[in-house]
């Protein structure tokens, strides 16, 4: 395997994907960050630090763009086999889903520049919507680290944790149903939390395809498609 021959001579192939894995361990360090100064903005209605998201967006933009053409190119010139092309084949899916999820990044930045007024800390309680953030960006660390240590272990335990997200999504709607009636002057801020509640379940999609890419690289293993209580038992 071209990621793990610390003892032998590197190969131009070798090179070039180790590069490459350096670039996508670079912009999930970035996307990361927008995550977690999007969760700040968030609870503390700091619209200047929504605003850094907003535009680092483009950065991430063009990480996305580059990291697209050296995968093009490895394959094009090395023409690389086996878990070579599996890893290059896997930074192409993992690459959209890092530009996903900043873009979801982006959009809970921009509900914070939006609303005309703070969101009520009484819907945080109850929504419980940054416990949500806080597992969701745990997701993303786990699987970033898992695709650095090339650890599949640490890509499975994704799944399970994808579970706290999906029930806190689930019970949304109602809660924030009640909160409107309660209090009908605050239901755009009310709807604002509603909508940064699915943008935070797309979070645990996207790492969960990123965990199933790892997986699918390092063991030639495919689990899309896959019942969620196998996913976690492979």
């Amino acid at each position: 395997m071209a990621l793990l021959k610390w003892n032998q001579k590197l190969t131009p192939l070798d090179n070039e994907i180790q590069q490459l894995k350096r670039q996508v361990i670079s912009m999930w360090e970035m996307v990361l960050s927008q995550l977690q100064k999007a969760e700040e903005a968030l609870k503390n209605m700091d619209r200047d630090l929504a605003r850094e998201v907003v535009l680092t967006e483009k950065r991430v933009n063009a990480f996305e763009l580059k990291i697209d053409r050296d995968c093009e190119d490895i394959i094009a010139l090395f023409a690389p086999v086996a878990i070579d092309l599996r890893f290059v084949l896997a930074v192409l899916k993992i690459n959209m889903n890092l530009e996903r999820t900043g873009d979801i990044a982006e959009g809970i930045g921009k509900f914070v520049m939006d609303i005309p007024q703070d969101f009520d800390v009484r819907l945080f309680e109850i929504t419980r919507v940054l416990e949500m953030y806080r597992q969701g960006n745990e997701m993303v660390i786990d699987v970033m680290n898992a695709f650095e240590e090339e650890e599949t272990n640490l890509a499975r335990k994704v799944f399970k944790k994808d579970d706290l997200l999906d029930e806190i999504n689930k019970n949304a709607a109602g809660i924030i149903a009640d909160f409107i009636k309660d209090n009908p002057s605050k239901i755009e801020s009310a709807l604002y939390i509603l909508s940064t509640i699915r943008k935070l379940e797309r979070v645990g999609d996207q790492a969960k395809n990123m965990a199933e890419e790892i997986i699918f690289y390092s063991e030639a293993k495919v689990l899309k498609h896959k019942p969620k209580n196998k996913k976690s038992e492979e």
